[in-house]
């Protein structure tokens, strides 16, 4: 088997388009079954998000938020 310097180095030979496909298939690896509960929670939260029933946070505004509330502290 090969060492995972020797992996990684082979796969920086790889065109960009299939690194990305490497470094996917190794995250789902990782992170296996959420189970049908957390599947379907998901689902949920992003029909809400398209259909507008949540209002949604800049990413810009919540750092912004955080960086105000916590530098006093």
């Amino acid at each position: 088997m090969p060492q995972p310097k020797e992996v990684v180095e082979a796969a920086l030979q790889l065109p960009p388009e299939q690194r990305e496909e490497v470094i996917n298939d190794l995250r789902e690896s990782l992170d296996g079954d959420l189970g049908d509960e957390w599947e379907d929670e998901i689902q949920r939260r992003v029909k809400d998000v398209d259909e507008g029933r949540v209002k949604t946070i800049p990413a810009e505004e919540v750092f912004s938020r955080l960086e105000h509330r916590f530098r006093g502290r």
